[in-house]
């Protein structure tokens, strides 16, 4: 039976058995016996890690130890309001804190987590805005129709835990954008998160 480590563009952590491309944690949400317990937003540090690093393996959810979570790309991870890692995605981080500082000021680690929490996270579920959907960058999360969607040139491409169906053309007005939007606003600037490969050639 497949755990429940697999986190969706809204935050929620389900259990499917697609791992997808990236891991992370955003603290120890499990119990002994391996079960998520109720407070899944307190921890303000939500990074997002590479699945293979340096050789490392371990046992999932052991006692005591972070939750190892999964999520089908760097958007969904980004959705939810995780960061690149600092040690197993340095360069990465490091190129993320550059264009954090020009845009946001300048911030370590604590400070940039501080500002996704307060982000991305309201009484327990994910905090979501509105904004134009022609002005939307690539990466970001939007739902539609009730369901999420990631935002592409090409459109709007309906997500599944296993992949991304066919695009459909961008809808006009105001959408509901479920990626925080202190990282729109990094997308719009530059940072290109890594898509799954059923969302197509990058734009």
């Amino acid at each position: 039976m497949p755990r429940q480590n697999r986190v969706q563009p809204d935050g929620q952590i389900i259990a499917h058995p697609a791992r997808g491309l990236f891991m992370g944690n955003r603290g120890c949400l499990h119990d002994a016996a391996g079960q998520l317990g109720r407070a899944r937003w307190r921890h303000p540090h939500w990074i997002t890690c590479m699945t293979d690093f340096k050789g490392r393996k371990r046992p999932l959810m052991q006692p005591g130890l972070y939750t190892e979570l999964f999520f089908l790309d760097e958007a969904v991870a980004a959705a939810a309001g995780h960061r690149p890692c600092a040690e197993c995605r340095r360069a990465e981080y490091t190129a993320f804190r550059k264009l954090w500082s020009a845009l946001h000021g300048p911030a370590d680690a604590g400070g940039i987590d501080r500002a996704l929490h307060a982000a991305r996270t309201g009484g327990g579920r994910q905090r979501q805005h509105q904004a134009p959907a022609a002005g939307l960058p690539e990466g970001a999360f939007v739902l539609w129709q009730d369901a999420p969607h990631l935002v592409t040139p090409r459109g709007l491409h309906p997500y599944a835990p296993a992949g991304y169906g066919p695009p459909l053309p961008r809808p006009g007005g105001t959408l509901t954008v479920q990626t925080p939007a202190p990282l729109v606003a990094m997308m719009a600037a530059g940072w290109c998160v890594v898509l799954h490969p059923s969302a197509g050639a990058p734009g």
